[in-house]
């Protein structure tokens, strides 16, 4: 007898507009930002979050963790960006071993010229779509995931299988 705990018919219906919605609005950023900048949205997160620090500068290995992505991943968005001059990569002056990611000026016009579609696009077909009420629980519910993600040791999450113990 397996000890999975399934998910009852509201909880996949709610799993399942959960999948839809986030994959149907990721097509859409990313649509609006090709059209808008030929950027891909990671590539536009890099840029916001850079944009966001003093001297738009980070530590690749401090901006891996705010995106969450792999320092692999993240090394070859940079180079993408690189190539079209929206960042640079520099000496970390506190750190030999550390290099830092800059946002050049062509990269701050570029994502000023962006933010505002990407924004329409989160606005209309979420934001603009829920009370302020829902967008707190929304809020609340995505802080409380994303908490428990971060706390779990990486890898996959092993079930438990019928006739092993856990753990």
């Amino acid at each position: 007898m397996s000890d999975t705990k399934w998910l009852n018919e509201s909880e996949m219906a709610a799993w399942m507009a959960y999948v839809a919605a986030t994959h149907l609005l990721e097509r859409r950023v990313e649509d609006q930002l090709k059209a808008d900048s030929g950027l891909t949205h990671a590539q536009y997160e890099i840029l916001a979050k850079l944009s966001q620090q003093p001297g738009g500068q980070l530590r690749m290995t401090e901006l891996a963790n705010r995106l969450i992505v792999s320092k692999s991943g993240l090394t070859y968005q940079i180079g993408q960006l690189e190539r079209r001059g929206l960042v640079t990569r520099a000496a970390c002056p506190s750190d030999e071993r550390g290099v830092l990611a800059v946002l050049t000026e062509e990269g701050m016009r570029c994502l000023e010229r962006t933010a505002p579609g990407h924004v329409a696009v989160v606005r209309a077909f979420l934001i603009d779509r829920l009370t302020p009420e829902e967008v707190e629980t929304m809020r609340q519910i995505m802080t409380k995931a994303a908490a428990a993600m971060k706390a779990a040791p990486a890898g996959p999450l092993r079930a438990h299988r019928p006739g092993k113990s856990p753990g």
